[in-house]
Order: structure tokens, then C-alpha cells, then sequence
């Protein structure tokens, strides 16, 4: 096992002797003394050491927390203070290089030794984990990249069904009867499902690797709910009412649209869904504050205890979900979303007797 490399800074010739022969006595490798910040940082470029045992005065304009400063964020090594001050202004100018350890002089043997394996234990640590999350980025970014690109060439043949279903379509006018039109309404479905699921995926996948736009702008919040509740009542039919009502007043919000018709689209179309017997599902929004409050209600199946922790779990589904069809995408899209607003969201559910979502949201998100 090859010796560890010190670097030590330290102006004081009698001083720099003795921590130099302590640390060949401890068995460590001293490429080079220097007294003065300019030479630290040349040197520490040019040895590359393991560590960095430096003192905080120094000959020259600039100290040695100054040149600590630079070596850690041009060259990533470690550094320790030996130094005879204990101030606690020196102290405070100290933490923030982060450094490694700090030995007051005169110093004990045993002692220098101990903070010096300490930090170079740490040291190795957080290189190892800082490599664990560039490779995880890494996988990351490939899978964002196979997964924008596997979208892109799924929805080519999609498109090319659904335009061949609406051509079979005029061609069968005539003679179109109901088992027909069944037919072509199951291909038209399945087509828009595999869409939104390639839609539900990607936004996920740019989720994961950050890189999901987040554009807040000033929006009238009454008028877009209200419309955004005429839209998904049309697709509701008639076995399910949204029930809409706002209390409070609001002048000014900031929000994103996109993200935040994901949220609430989600969140009404899974009302619907998981109340399969139809009902009501009250959708109420409330202005407190400098938060906005959005409670979606339903009279559904409910969601088991067990299965609430894990919701927002991607392609997670809750046990007495299983014969209602869905991906499990639909709540961890929405928890992306709320995060993104710098929001909370929780639930309440009893099974049989319904659910809950709370979604709250500063007004002025970004």
C-alpha cells in the first residue's frame, strides 16, 4: 500500500522541520514544505496531493485559509488546519473551506495522526460516493434519452393506426353498423391510451433526471378550473357530477398551467375512475393566505391503509386497484408536479367510503 502524500504549508523554518519529521516518522510521504499561499496552490497542482496540512498565517497578502479555499475547489484535495489560532472569528472563516480537520498547535502525535487518517477516510468516502452519483446521473440521462427516443418512434405507428382507423371508418359510413362502431371506438381508445401512457413515461423519465420544465406565470385560477372542470364533465358522461365551489378571493397568482392542469387532471380523472358505481365528486378550491387549497372528494372504492405510503410510487398501484385499469403513473406524475410548486399534497381515504386529496400550493410558486 503506497504512502500517503502531505503537502505542508507553514512559514516558520523550525516549525515546518519538526511537523515534516513528525509525518516521516508516521510513516507518511512529504513531497514538499512551502510557506506562502501562490506556492501551495503550484505545488498542489503540481504533486497532486493526498492531503494538505495547512497553517492559516502566512507570508504574503493572502493566509492560508484563503489559499485552503482555492486547492479545495480547483483540485479537490483535502485540507487540514495546523495552526495556533482558535478565535472564533478565525474558526468561522475557517468552516466555510469545509476543511477536514483542525489540530491547534502544539499538537500531540498521536493526535495529528488520528485527524490526518480521518480526513483521508472521509476524503475517500465522499470520492466514492460523488462517483456512485456521476454514474447514476450517467444511467439517468440514458435512460431519459432511450426513453424520449422510444416515444418518439411509438408514436409514428400510432398515428399511423389512428389515421388508418378514421379512413376504415369513412369507407365503412354505409355500412357501418354497432358491432362495427364498436370496433373502431376500442382501436380509437387503445391508440389515445398508449399515448397518454408514452405522455405519462416521458414526463416521468425528464422527472428523473431534472430536467422537467417548470414555467410559473400569473393565471386567472377560477377561470382555468372552471373550464378545466367543463372539459373532463364531457368525458365523465353522465354517471359521475363534478361538483365545482371556490371560497375566498384571490388577486394574483403564479403558477404553472401545464403542470398544474397535470395535477388537477389526474387527481378528478382517478375520482372518477375509482367510483365505478358513479356519484358526485366535489372538487373545491380555497384562497388562505398566501396558499392556495385544491380537495378533490370522491365517493369511491377508497384506498387501503396499507397501500396510502406508497401511492406515489411510480407504476405503484393500490391493492383494490386491480381490475380497474390503469399504469400507476398518474399520482407520482402529480406528486412531481406539486413538488416542483414547491407544494404538499396528502390523502385521506377509508375504503368503501372514499377518498381525499389535499393539494396546497403557494400562490406565488418559482
Amino acid at each position: 500500500m503506497s504512502k500517503a502524500k502531505i503537502l505542508v504549508v507553514e512559514d516558520e523554518e523550525i516549525v515546518a522541520f519538526d511537523i515534516e519529521s513528525t509525518l516521516k516518522d508516521l510513516d507518511y510521504e512529504v513531497p514538499s514544505v512551502v510557506a506562502s499561499k501562490e506556492e501551495a496552490i503550484t505545488f498542489a497542482a503540481a504533486i497532486q496531493p493526498d492531503l494538505v496540512l495547512m497553517d492559516i498565517m502566512l507570508q504574503g497578502s493572502m493566509d492560508g485559509i484563503e489559499a485552503a479555499q482555492e486547492i479545495r475547489s480547483r483540485f479537490n484535495i483535502p485540507v487540514v488546519y495546523l495552526t495556533a489560532y482558535a478565535d472564533s472569528h478565525t474558526l468561522q472563516r475557517a468552516k466555510i473551506t469545509e476543511p477536514f480537520g483542525y489540530v491547534l498547535k502544539p499538537f500531540e502525535e498521536k493526535e495529528l495522526q488520528t485527524t490526518i487518517e480521518i480526513a483521508l477516510g472521509r476524503h475517500k468516502a465522499e470520492e466514492r460516493i460523488r462517483q456512485a452519483l456521476a454514474k447514476e446521473q450517467e444511467i439517468s440521462e440514458l435512460k431519459s434519452q432511450f426513453i424520449s427516443m422510444a416515444s418518439h418512434e411509438f408514436r409514428t405507428p400510432l398515428a399511423t393506426i389512428n389515421s388508418s382507423n378514421d379512413l376504415l371508418q369513412r369507407y365503412c359510413r354505409d355500412s357501418m353498423d354497432a358491432k362495427k362502431s364498436k370496433h373502431f371506438y376500442q382501436i380509437q381508445t387503445s391508440v389515445a391510451q398508449m399515448i397518454q401512457l408514452l405522455d405519462d413515461v416521458l414526463l416521468i423519465g425528464k422527472a428523473n433526471a431534472g430536467k422537467l420544465e417548470f414555467k410559473p406565470a400569473p393565471l386567472n385560477l377560477l377561470e382555468f378550473c372552471r373550464r378545466l372542470i367543463e372539459e373532463l364533465q364531457l368525458n365523465a358522461g353522465r354517471q359521475h357530477k363534478i361538483s365545482f365551489t371556490s371560497h375566498g378571493e384571490c388577486t394574483h397568482v403564479c403558477m404553472d398551467e401545464n403542470l398544474l392542469r397535470r395535477i388537477l387532471t389526474n387527481l378528478i380523472s382517478n375520482a372518477i375512475k375509482y367510483s365505478p358505481q358513479g356519484g358526485k365528486i366535489i372538487f373545491e378550491l380555497a384562497y388562505k393566505d398566501k396558499i392556495v387549497v385544491f380537495d378533490i372528494h370522491d365517493q369511491g372504492i377508497g384506498i387501503p391503509v396499507d397501500s396510502q405510503k406508497e401511492l406515489f410510487t411510480p407504476f405503484y398501484r393500490a391493492a383494490n386497484a386491480s381490475k380497474i385499469k390503469g399504469t400507476g403513473l398518474g399520482l407520482s406524475i402529480v406528486k412531481r408536479c406539486v413538488d416542483l410548486h414547491h407544494g404538499q399534497i396528502c390523502v385521506k381515504s377509508e375504503v368503501g367510503l372514499g377518498t381525499t386529496f389535499s393539494v396546497t400550493l403557494p400562490r406565488v410558486s418559482g
